[in-house]
């Protein structure tokens, strides 16, 4: 992590004459001037992270300090830098900042995208930099026009003062000379006239013409491509290899150890295939050669009858369950997942005397950079990160190991030429860090009014944080990204005696966050186990949900939209039936209703009503396309994902076999945001966990089959 820093506005300056010249604006947000509804947590850095250029020609370029990996902010961001900065729309550039710590997260001291924390976090700091720059283009019209300040306004790229106005271009190089202005006031959300807009996406041109450039695509005169030999098993090791059949397949001009494995480097992708294809590779297979699913499963059920690592208590539930009259018991399981990203993995590094450079997508500048400067022996300044479109991520991308960017840096090293190392689809599906495999074991006891009164709940499931730089996040045995979703739970909360334990195995299995991380699994037992418990006291699940959430108006807001959007408990097809989740992540709330049918023993989702509570929905157009974008990740995973292990080996490989929701199985998804004025949540995750226990439960509706296990199997 980086520590706090800062950079002065004559280097700020400096940058901008290298950029083109005209006016750069860098911008840091005093405590003092954010809104009420848009803190960042306690504690935050407040470092320069971002800043504007407006060059002369009118044109207005944003910094992204954030990776666009399909969630929006290519769009959402320039969206609140020009709520306040008035520009020409029209005229907006946007490009992905490089590797630095001005551009550190304001939360986490590091420079980052996840977590769904990239709209909150900029919040108040790219509407200040639009603020800014507006502030010293009209301070720099007012001086040309001899009036004041006051006297004048802007619109759209323009500064106008009764019949005179200029053009930002025209004011860009005076403004760009004036001292930074003091206290800044930001506009009221009264006066907002982007914010809250449905915008179109920035990026989708570029994406349709084929402008776009991914880390697939980078390709420059020189470059070579690596196509690297992994071990078969977690922690296997190179014990010998012959590399002379790979160099005897036209254009293959390497054969190389590095420490993941032996890279084949030829002229093109092609080559360096069947040269990886033709490699004999002895492995010394290490202790991981047994893995296997079952066997772990049924360990991880050994370990749920001991006692755990205590996540949350109170009362003695132990003591009320024992004499409870009606208790009800449920164990619930899910596998191991892969991120399916649809753009593999892959890096190019090209490294010279004093300096390394990278091109990859990625969602975590600042550790590929340290990894990168670490290997070559350079320093972090000396490691350019050139961040491109991310072809999808899902956490794989942010990897506190580095290993894809990690691996790609030795490859270019030990070649000494420029590499791009690419991974296949088979790699990437067995290249390990997995989102973690998880069993859950609840007893819950009713009253006489069949609400809960003691919850015992064990979960045991991998840590992610374990072995990784935030280890230390981990408090008295408890990874908080293993258990979020249950520890604050409000079902829970409100539960006179309750107690949630954990146990962390460790496996020799690589595990990372994933998409909404714990709360992917965690929000389909504790919603799929509400509808069991709506089920043992006799009542409708939305009616027995609004007395669990009588408390939490935000929940009951959501669950209550989608339930009236939804028609639930109106007639359906026959053969048809609906379920409901409502599930709160990443500071967001979200219910969805599903309507399913289950044909020829397979589940098939017909219609999502999905409501969302985000706090100031910034562009509702991106927020519903990441509720869908949320929903069918989701539904892949509750359909069809998991990742299995046999004779330490992974059994799945490409879309085949690892699946995803194919278009004809795309159900309808409807998706409406609750008006708000709270502080911004997360959009790119809470649509996922929720998906998979409205389906669930939809199913129960129609078969009176509780499925505790991910993928769904009817029958």
């Amino acid at each position: 992590m980086n520590k706090e820093s800062t950079v002065s506005r004559r280097n700020f300056l400096k940058a901008g004459a290298l950029l083109g010249g005209g006016l750069v604006v860098a911008f840091v947000v005093p405590g003092g001037r954010r809104l009420a509804f848009a803190q960042a947590p306690a504690g935050a850095p407040l470092v320069p992270n971002a800043f504007l250029r407006i060059g002369s020609d009118d044109r207005v370029t944003v910094l992204l300090a954030h990776s666009e990996m399909g969630q929006g902010i290519w769009t959402t961001l320039p969206m609140l830098i020009n709520e306040e900065l008035d520009a020409d729309w029209s005229k907006i550039s946007v490009e992905h900042a490089p590797a630095a710590p001005a551009y550190a997260h304001t939360a986490f001291g590091a420079q980052m995208t996840g977590g769904s924390t990239t709209t909150w976090s900029e919040f108040d700091r790219y509407r200040q930099a639009g603020a800014t720059a507006r502030t010293l283009l009209v301070q720099a019209a007012a001086a040309r026009f001899g009036v004041a300040p006051g006297d004048c306004r802007t619109e759209n790229g323009r500064v106008v003062c009764g019949d005179r106005s200029a053009s930002y271009g025209e004011l860009a190089e005076a403004a760009g000379a004036l001292p930074a202005p003091g206290e800044i006031a930001l506009r009221a959300p009264k006066d907002w006239k982007l914010i809250g807009k449905a915008t179109r996406r920035l990026d989708t041109p570029e994406k349709v013409t084929g402008r776009a450039v991914f880390g697939i695509d980078v390709q420059f005169e020189g470059l070579k491509t690596a196509v690297v030999a992994r071990a078969p098993v977690f922690g296997a090791t190179v014990k010998s290899f012959d590399g002379s059949a790979a160099l005897a397949v036209p254009g293959v001009l390497k054969v190389l150890q590095v420490p993941s494995g032996v890279a084949v480097v030829a002229e093109h992708f092609w080559a360096a295939k069947q040269g990886r294809d033709a490699l004999q590779v002895e492995w010394d297979l290490g202790p991981n050669a047994g893995l296997d699913s079952d066997t772990l499963r049924k360990q991880f059920g050994e370990l749920a009858g001991t006692p755990g690592a205590v996540a949350a208590t109170a009362g003695d539930a132990a003591k009320a369950l024992a004499g409870a009259g009606k208790v009800v018991e449920a164990e619930y399981f899910v596998p191991y997942l892969a991120h399916a990203a649809m753009e593999p993995l892959n890096c190019t590094v090209r490294i010279g005397a004093d300096s390394c450079e990278i091109w990859t997508g990625t969602q975590f500048q600042t550790g590929d950079q340290a990894l990168a400067a670490n290997i070559t022996g350079l320093k972090p300044e000396q490691v350019k990160v050139n961040t491109t479109f991310l072809g999808g991520a899902f956490g794989r991308r942010a990897n506190p190991a580095g290993d894809f960017v990690g691996e790609a840096v030795h490859v270019a090293k030990a070649a000494g030429m420029p590499v791009k190392t690419v991974w296949t689809r088979e790699d990437d599906t067995r290249g390990g860090f997995y989102r973690p495999m998880f069993l859950e074991r609840v007893r819950v006891a009713l009253g006489k009014d069949g609400l809960p009164t003691a919850w015992h709940q064990v979960l045991v499931g991998q840590s992610i944080m374990a072995g990784t730089p935030f280890e230390g996040m981990i408090k008295d045995g408890v990874d908080g990204s293993s258990v979020e979703g249950v520890s604050d739970s409000p079902y829970i909360k409100a539960t006179p005696d309750h107690r949630v334990e954990l146990h962390s195995p460790r496996t020799g299995i690589p595990v990372l966050w994933w998409r909404s991380v714990g709360h992917s699994q965690n929000a389909f037992v504790m919603e799929s186990l509400v509808d069991e418990l709506a089920a043992a006291a006799g009542e409708d699940p939305l009616a027995y949900r609004r007395r669990l959430l009588k408390d939490h108006p935000r929940h009951l807001g959501v669950l209550n939209l989608a339930a009236e959007k939804a028609g639930w408990g109106s007639k359906l097809p026959e053969g048809r039936a609906r379920g409901i989740a409502v599930h709160e992540s990443f500071g967001s709330f979200v219910a969805q209703v599903a309507e399913v049918s289950v044909e020829r023993g397979a589940v098939r989702v017909h219609r999502v009503v999905c409501a969302i509570d985000c706090g100031v929905a910034v562009n509702p157009l991106m927020i519903a396309a990441q509720m869908e974008s949320g929903i069918v990740y989701g539904l892949s995973a509750a359909l069809f994902g998991r990742i299995r292990f046999k004779d330490g080996r992974v059994q799945e490989s490409n879309y085949h076999d690892y699946r995803v929701l194919r278009l004809d199985q795309m159900p309808v998804v409807e998706t409406h945001i609750v008006p708000s004025t709270e502080r911004p949540g997360g959009v790119g995750e809470p649509g996922t966990p929720p998906i998979a226990p409205a389906v669930a439960n939809a199913v129960f509706a129609l078969t009176g089959q509780r499925l505790r296990e991910l993928p769904l199997r009817v029958g």
